[in-house]
């Protein structure tokens, strides 16, 4: 949110110096000022431009478009200038852009202004136009100012311009008081006050002079869904002339970024950006039977708003009717039947507290986003909504010749105030520091709270309707804290932790244990959305239509469902990065995926993912470049299930998946714990992804839940040497390596301790249908040195069980 310097210094008395130093005690109340910036308007504020008086003005020699001039700067001497503006004359007041002046015309580049001959005639700077100086569009001639314009004046002093900071406020969504610039002001006050002693006050704007001029004009109102709209007032104002706003108007609007548009347009834009109360004109000639009716759209009803779109209303959309059609949906966007356009006369004038979760959902449901949906959406105060409208009338008054001709109709529905106690013990312990109770009263005065009882050790106190987060003792202590200062908390010097012992290590450690070492194997973590498009994800063969958890108010039909599998978001990373030169990538994210369960449930589940693709080792001296495969993303998922304690026991078995093709389950206990394949070239295509991709997912419940069951032991550093034994064996070309190590470990399990395999042949020496394996065997006993007799007792039980469990043959 920008908020302009000089608006917020005219809502404060107060000694601030510089916008630098309210930023920081902005951002230490919470509102985090997030840069400050130097608004200008001229660039450069027309420096090296001064007030010139023409003494002299005759034609050039050698041109008949040209004069020679002699200006009076203030200097020494006056100036001579060859101008070519058909208007310049000796006497006028001009500005004079003086030599090495950098000038910003309008739609051109800057140039700076030398010492030059023009036509064998010295001229030592420039009489200026107005959009030369970059003050508008006219180049009909040179700029001719007053005759009381003292030579020498700085341009920016005669033309009364005025540089502005804008501060940008990163608005939490809770803080909807701070929307506008009287609500920033407020918190600035606290804060000088309490932390200086600083004699300061808000200063707001006076309505005093709000009167009814006559009562030539009235629109009847009624309000059918007062749930939605608990406030509703309005006014009727004639004698309007629409035109363009005055230059004071115009600067405050263009400070905080906004285009001027009207007279009309411009007063509630500002009303809404000083106070947090948007407003909204109707044109009272296009208001069908002279009234307002505030209710839900009918079956069927269509509006076209400011932006000509023609829009398809829900019957859960409240809108602004008159006695026939709507003309706004309610608290979002303007209707273009009954906006206020040039030969506008008579307005209706509201100021509105609508319900947030009803203007929330309509905005979403019909993709918008508006100034006045922003503040809505998260609450405004109810009890300014006639003090809003007394503001814009009265400035309307003054900018468009308006005459306030009806009384204000106001029909609010009461909003009482919330009623908390607070213990002052609460403030200090919550706090870490202690806080005298004459200052937390005081503070929490300053921020609009009543304070109804006061007892020695608390107080009881009501929280204004604006504040709508503000509901427990924890949230007065932090509204006490923000004020008083985050800052102030002090450090001990010495921090003590005792150690907690715990018998299993929480989700969390697990995760950070796991990003860990997948940052270590060269991986990357993303984090993508978690919204998918419901459409690509049924084409895919993802999910089912009643599989899926769909949004109902989605921002966008291309974000429409929560993802059902993680693949889709590493797979637009993938496509980001591939876009950009990045053809080896290894990517993982933690995350859920959600399903739809019974009765409308959802489903979450915890989800581990990894993507492998381009080369899994580069070229290089040691060898040429190699692809990534399948073995490597199996290979991964087993280093980190031994990472997590689960090494052994992991079986493979085939697997169907829609998105994957020989996709393969990895599997604990008889329990699948993660899926590992190669993404189907159908996918890639839809995600635009031109190359390979291996893809993992691991089912991260599953997974800790085993590592709960399993314990954590402690051994001493073996004392007695290992021993190492090989066997090449004859396989079956369907036997995987996985049932080999788990046939040996069921056989010796007393002195094995590692199987390994070092050597694999697939050939045509070797019987159709076979394949040769070599295994390393390291066995070793904790107690005392193996002898020979006891390996090869040890390797007979392994050579049967292998025999036995594969039909393992011995090659010699």
């Amino acid at each position: 949110m920008r908020i302009s310097w000089n608006w917020l210094r005219s809502l404060i008395e107060a000694d601030l110096h510089s916008p630098s130093e309210a930023a920081a005690i902005l951002t230490s109340t919470g509102l985090e000022v997030e840069s400050v910036e130097v608004q200008e308007p001229v660039p450069g504020m027309l420096a090296g431009v001064v007030v010139g008086e023409v003494l002299t003005c005759v034609k050039h020699p050698d041109a008949d478009r040209l004069h020679v001039c002699s200006v009076n700067l203030a200097g020494e001497a006056p100036s001579q200038i060859v101008c070519g503006a058909p208007n310049v004359a000796a006497g006028q007041k001009v500005l004079v852009a003086t030599v090495g002046t950098t000038l910003h015309p309008q739609g051109g580049e800057p140039f700076t202004i030398k010492k030059a001959k023009i036509r064998s005639v010295e001229s030592n700077g420039m009489i200026c136009a107005a959009d030369e100086l970059g003050l508008g569009n006219d180049h009909a001639g040179i700029m001719v100012l007053e005759p009381s314009a003292v030579p020498g004046t700085p341009a920016a002093e005669q033309l009364n311009l005025k540089a502005d900071h804008v501060l940008e406020i990163g608005l939490t969504p809770n803080r909807s008081d701070a929307l506008g610039h009287w609500g920033v002001a407020r918190d600035l006050v606290a804060a000088l006050v309490h932390r200086t002693g600083a004699k300061a006050r808000v200063l707001l704007p006076s309505v005093g002079a709000y009167k009814q001029d006559d009562e030539a004009r009235a629109v009847a109102v009624e309000v059918q869904d007062t749930a939605s709209a608990p406030r509703y007032a309005g006014l009727t104002l004639t004698g309007i002339t629409v035109g363009t706003s005055p230059a004071w108007l115009q600067d405050r609007l263009k400070s905080i970024g906004l285009k001027p548009i009207n007279n009309v347009v411009d007063v509630t834009n500002f009303v809404q950006h000083e106070l947090g109360q948007p407003l909204h004109a109707f044109d009272a000639d296009k208001l069908k039977g002279a009234r307002i009716v505030v209710r839900k759209a009918h079956a069927a009803e269509h509006l076209t708003t400011l932006d000509g779109k023609d829009r398809a209303l829900n019957p859960e959309d409240l809108v602004i009717a008159d006695a026939e059609t709507a003309a706004c949906i309610a608290g979002v966007f303007g209707g273009a039947h009954s906006g206020v356009a040039d030969g506008t006369t008579s307005i209706f004038l509201e100021s509105a507290c609508f319900d947030p979760v009803a203007i929330r959902r309509t905005a979403r449901r019909h993709g918008l986003n508006t100034d006045a949906s922003f503040r809505f959406e998260r609450g405004v105060d109810p009890e300014i909504t006639v003090y809003a409208l007394k503001r814009a009338a009265l400035l309307l008054k003054e900018v468009s010749g308006a005459r306030i001709s009806s009384a204000i109709t106001d029909m609010a529905q009461p909003r009482p105030w919330a009623e908390v106690e607070l213990r002052f013990a609460a403030v200090d312990r919550l706090c870490g520091m202690a806080v005298a109770p004459d200052a937390v009263v005081r503070i929490l005065e300053m921020l609009d709270c009543r304070i109804v009882g006061r007892s020695e050790g608390s107080v009881r106190v009501t929280v204004p309707p604006y504040r709508v987060e503000v509901l427990r003792e924890a949230d007065l202590v932090e509204e006490v804290l923000r004020i008083h200062g985050l800052d102030q908390v002090p450090i001990p010097g010495r921090l003590m932790v005792p150690p907690v012992i715990r018998s299993s290590a929480s989700t969390g450690e697990v995760q950070e244990n796991i990003t860990r070492h997948l940052s270590a194997r060269g991986f990357r973590e993303v984090m993508t959305p978690s919204l998918v498009n419901g459409a690509r994800t049924m084409k895919l063969g993802a999910a089912k239509e009643e599989e899926l958890v769909r949004l109902k108010n989605p921002l966008s039909n291309e974000l429409d469902v929560l993802r059902p599998t993680m693949l889709f978001g590493l797979l637009q990373s993938a496509a980001h990065n591939l876009a950009r030169q990045q053809q080896d990538l290894r990517l993982f994210e933690q995350g859920r995926t959600y399903a739809a369960g019974q009765g409308g449930s959802t489903v979450e589940t915890g989800r581990m993912a990894l993507l492998i693709t381009g080369d899994a080792m580069v070229a290089g001296w040691r060898g040429p470049a190699r692809k990534a495969g399948l073995a490597d993303a199996k290979a991964e998922v087993e280093l980190l299930m031994e990472r997590m304690g689960l090494a052994n026991g992991t079986g493979y078995a085939s697997a169907e998946h829609p998105l994957l093709s020989g996709a393969v389950e990895a599997k604990q206990g008889g329990k699948a714990v993660a899926l590992v394949g190669e993404v189907k070239p159908e996918v890639l295509k839809a995600f635009e992804v031109g190359q390979p991709v291996w893809y993992a997912e691991l089912m991260d419940g599953e997974l800790i839940k085993l590592m709960g069951q399993g314990k954590t032991t402690y051994g001493e550093v073996a004392k007695f040497p290992a021993v190492r034994r090989d066997l090449s064996l004859l396989l079956d070309s369907n036997v995987e390596y996985a049932a080999l190590e788990r046939a040996a470990f069921q056989a010796e399990r007393k002195l094995l301790r590692e199987v390994g395999l070092f050597d694999v042949y697939e050939g045509d020496k070797l019987p159709m249908g076979k394949k040769s394996y070599a295994l390393s065997f390291v066995l070793q006993d904790a107690e005392k040195t193996l002898t020979d007799e006891q390996v090869e007792k040890a390797m007979g039980r392994i050579r049967q069980a292998l025999e036995k469990e594969v039909g393992a043959e011995l090659r010699g």
